[in-house]
């Protein structure tokens, strides 16, 4: 039931994961801190962009990282392996059939993963079989339709929707952060709270412009350009001007904004 990634599994998507990680660190991960002794479930590790951070984060816990594409569990390994993480293994493994007995973690971990699967409601079910009573589950998803940018554009608009548009044909859900809350209530979880992280870029941090706005947000809406063309979606002039006025929105006098949502909730 897993949703077929739009995104690819090449060498640029996974430099764009990377990049994404780092500018989004304190952001996103400021927060993310297990206890010593502690087990944690990753799921949809993808290439370890997510799986290094949890690990230098919480080095007394014990990181269990999962994903059902083989190429992503290998990257993870390698980041395992050259970064010397001794707290994390990695396994190749399938959310809707997890190879764990029922309460067997501590913290379940899912990021930007319930996008890109057919069915959210059941993968959250499917991960609360396994988390112990008390126990938490940390689940962070973006929001495309949360996007906006100065000098405003219309082409621009119509190509992240396009991305929205392949991401819902294949299954998955680019406006997926909106829901967190009333998802995780439905599969049984309790005390959910739902903080939105707001990227805010402006002239004043160019670090942001260069590691988010263009090497995250518009090479990811880039990425796409091939697949968008094909299903008719919009035009290859109209998607190229998208893509240009993106990138115009992190010159100096440019504004980019996008909010992500953050959810942590209990198993009772």
């Amino acid at each position: 039931m897993s949703a077929e990634y739009v995104h690819g599994y090449g060498p640029r998507e996974g430099l764009r994961l990377h990049d994404q990680a780092a500018a989004l660190l304190e952001l996103l991960h400021s927060d993310t801190v297990y206890p010593e002794g502690h087990s944690v479930l990753e799921a949809g590790c993808g290439i370890g962009a997510q799986t290094e951070i949890l690990a230098r984060q919480s080095p007394g816990a014990t990181i269990v990282a999962i994903d059902i594409e083989p190429s992503a569990v290998a990257a993870t390994s390698a980041v395992v392996r050259s970064e010397g993480l001794r707290n994390v293994s990695v396994a190749q493994a399938d959310l809707f059939d997890l190879p764990f007995a029922q309460e067997s973690f501590d913290h379940v971990f899912a990021c930007f993963v319930l996008e890109h699967v057919a069915r959210p409601d059941l993968a959250l079910q499917k991960l609360r079989a396994v988390l112990r009573v008390g126990g938490t589950i940390t689940a962070i998803e973006g929001d495309h339709g949360s996007a906006y940018f100065y000098p405003d554009s219309v082409p621009a608009r119509k190509a992240i929707s396009a991305l929205v548009e392949l991401q819902a044909r294949a299954n998955g859900n680019a406006l997926i952060g909106r829901s967190l809350y009333p998802l995780l209530r439905a599969a049984g979880f309790h005390d959910v709270t739902v903080s939105p992280r707001t990227v805010y870029v402006d002239g004043k941090r160019p670090d942001l412009a260069e590691g988010f706005t263009r090497n995250t947000f518009t090479a990811m809406v880039e990425g796409v350009r091939d697949a968008a063309l094909a299903a008719r979606l919009i035009d290859a002039s109209e998607f190229d001007r998208g893509v240009t006025d993106l990138r115009r929105a992190a010159e100096p006098d440019g504004v980019f904004c996008y909010t992500f949502f953050k959810a942590v909730a209990t198993k009772r």
